[in-house]
């Protein structure tokens, strides 16, 4: 667990104290509750925003079964991923934009150090870096 995450959950387990203690104000529990709601609805979308990343990673695996490659194809469709590149797009193209994209992730402040140690790994991976 991450020192982010141990913050994250140690901040909604005082949260919910608040909310469940006696000597607390009305009004801070209702604080206390929205911003409980907000942690774990955030918490969730990047949970599911991590499944979803697992399950494209399961698309492009050499050692995942058919099987699974086609339930990982299901799961990203029923999300509203289109899985295969689009119409008039060469594998070779395919894969400038791919290349690009993780090459734009280290310029974009919004991407966590975690998931620009990952661009920087398929880069090298791809003798690109």
């Amino acid at each position: 667990m991450s020192a982010q995450e141990k913050h994250t959950t140690r901040v909604a387990a005082g949260l919910k104290a608040s909310i469940n203690n006696p000597n607390v104000s009305e009004d801070a529990r209702e604080r206390a509750a929205d911003r409980l709601e907000s942690i774990e609805g955030a918490n969730s979308d990047q949970h599911q925003t991590r499944q979803l990343a697992g399950y494209k990673a399961t698309l492009h695996n050499d050692r995942t079964s058919a099987q699974a490659k086609e339930h990982a194809r299901e799961v990203l469709e029923a999300a509203g991923y289109t899985v295969e590149p689009g119409p008039g797009l060469s594998p070779s193209e395919h894969q400038t934009h791919v290349l690009a994209g993780y090459k734009a992730a280290l310029h974009n402040p919004r991407v966590s150090e975690e998931a620009k140690q990952h661009a920087r790994e398929y880069l090298q991976e791809h003798d690109t870096l």
